[in-house]
């Protein structure tokens, strides 16, 4: 585990450090980075080569070309809701990679159905069965065995600098050139500037001039308090602020989740005092010597804060005793490309009555 100063996984100090010793170890992660894409590119021949299967029930798939950190899991809820407003009756499928991000579907898409399975298309199969129309398959960009109408592909402003490296000296699952089989990308922001999201743009539309585009911000709405329900899986919220609340206050602060430091430049924007930052790895599984560590650290100030990432795992572990545990509750709001977001649940809702997948 790593100290205070960046509580973090070693992959990631390798692919962001800007340390001689983090470059030093991209350098020597280059071979294999390079046998990396190899694969990857003799994978997405085959699946080229590969008749397109008939889905059972039109899917919409929510990507990433890089590991985590691009805001995939409300960006899937928000177009989950969004297609059931529109009339639609979707389910959303995952891989259930660690045990945090069904929790939160769960909690942002309670009335619909949640479906963890690593086999998409059976998943799919599954959504059908219990009366879905249609569905959001989150994180399956890569996961080309299961058809879609839909194939939108996510990008940080926040953590994109303009390198592309593959794992394993950096993030990326698959290099800039994938975007060529997306039927649009949504560039995520936290805290990133104009000037960053510009970089993101020009970057994808060199790939592809015609790639659909549309922004959105993943922004602080409020605080909520959390308390445990003797171990259960439930999160109640027993009091909740506006993000104006936060300012001024001390709080510790813990995440363990792919880009802490966006998070963290969020809510010391909105006035947190930082007592401190315990980092941990993404989908890191909360101990009590954790909880132990957080309130023991906290003591005298005005709580510890998380994500809602996080909250769904330290919420039944957290003492009644110790100092309040908060989470940072967001709200996506599109700044360009409305048009692009709608037209992309067009696919979805259309293709009810004749389903059509794309090639990817």
């Amino acid at each position: 585990m790593f100290t205070d100063a960046g509580r973090r996984s070693a992959a990631e100090w390798v692919w962001y450090a800007n340390s001689r010793g983090a470059a030093a170890c991209r350098a020597a992660l280059a071979p294999f980075s390079w046998l990396f894409a190899r694969g990857v590119a003799w994978r997405n021949a085959g699946f080229d080569r590969s008749a397109v299967l008939s889905p059972p029930i039109p899917a919409m798939s929510i990507g990433n070309l890089t590991v985590g950190g691009t805001g995939k899991t409300p960006v899937s809820s928000w177009f989950a809701n969004r297609l059931r407003e529109r009339g639609g009756h979707p389910a959303l499928v995952l891989r259930g990679y660690g045990d945090d991000e069904w929790k939160v579907h769960q909690l942002l898409t309670p009335e619909l159905r949640v479906l963890v399975n690593p086999d998409r298309l059976s998943a799919l199969r599954e959504a059908k069965a219990s009366q879905a129309d249609c569905a959001v398959l989150d994180d399956a960009f890569q996961h080309r065995r299961a058809p879609r109408v839909s194939d939108i592909v996510l990008i940080s402003a926040d953590r994109f600098d303009g390198s592309v490296r593959m794992l394993p000296a950096g993030p990326y699952r698959e290099s800039l050139t994938a975007l060529r089989r997306a039927t649009a990308l949504i560039i995520t922001v936290k805290a990133a500037s104009t000037r960053q999201v510009d970089a993101v743009c020009a970057a994808a539309l060199a790939v592809r001039a015609d790639l659909p585009v549309a922004v959105v911000r993943l922004v602080p709405a409020g605080v909520r308090r959390v308390v445990s329900e003797n171990g259960t899986r439930a999160l109640p919220a027993v009091e909740e602020h506006g993000m104006e609340w936060v300012h001024g206050r001390a709080m510790l602060l813990t995440s363990a989740i792919a880009d802490a430091d966006a998070f963290e430049q969020q809510v010391v924007a909105h006035g947190v005092q930082l007592v401190r930052h315990l980092r941990f790895p993404d989908h890191h599984a909360f101990t009590a010597a954790d909880v132990a560590q957080l309130s023991r650290d906290a003591q005298g100030s005005s709580g510890v804060l998380c994500t809602l990432k996080d909250a769904v795992k330290l919420g039944p572990l957290w003492p009644r005793e110790a100092v309040p545990l908060w989470y940072v509750s967001q709200t996506l709001v599109v700044d360009r490309g409305a048009e692009v977001l709608e037209r992309e649940c067009d696919r979805v809702l259309v293709a009810r009555t004749a389903t059509v997948p794309t090639a990817g």
